[in-house]
């Protein structure tokens, strides 16, 4: 993985996206600390952030967190 400094990522962000096009990572820094990183499309599991969000929704419904009790329980508990 190569890493760049926030203003040479500016000066040549063409050539950079060129090279993530053929695959490569690259590491956006400002002043030595990653900030960012550049990678080819699809290389982020979007299908699995998808899932998680189906998964928490779920959660929320109605699964139990112990003997008769829900996250709606405890929501409504909270507004009492």
């Amino acid at each position: 993985m190569h890493s760049v400094g926030a203003y040479e990522a500016k000066t040549h962000l063409p050539a950079l996206l060129r090279r993530v096009e053929k695959g490569e990572r690259i590491t956006i820094t400002r002043h030595g600390v990653p900030i960012a990183e550049l990678v080819p499309s699809g290389a982020v599991g979007t299908v699995d952030a998808i899932a998680a969000v189906a998964e928490l929704r779920d959660f929320a419904k109605g699964r139990t967190l112990g003997p008769g009790l829900s996250v709606r329980d405890l929501i409504d508990e909270g507004r009492r």
